[in-house]
């Protein structure tokens, strides 16, 4: 697997996963909603800790730099 998110992509996700988190843990967000949404936000971790993203591989985008 090679690379293809960008730093920016990285905390975009991280920060949008954080927030997710918070609203969860809050009880802001719950329901089904909330565990969908606490879902989607451990995938946007689990994409930034391994730096690829399987969606942006099969659509053929890259948010990094690298060629």
């Amino acid at each position: 697997m090679k690379s293809n998110l960008g730093t920016t992509d990285k905390i975009i996700r991280i920060i949008i996963a954080l927030v997710i988190g918070v609203l969860y843990f809050t009880n802001n967000i719950n329901g089904y909603i909330g565990t969908i949404l606490l879902i989607v936000a451990i995938i946007l971790v689990l994409t930034v800790l391994i730096n690829f993203c399987p969606l942006y591989f099969l659509l053929g985008l890259r948010s990094n730099k690298k060629a």
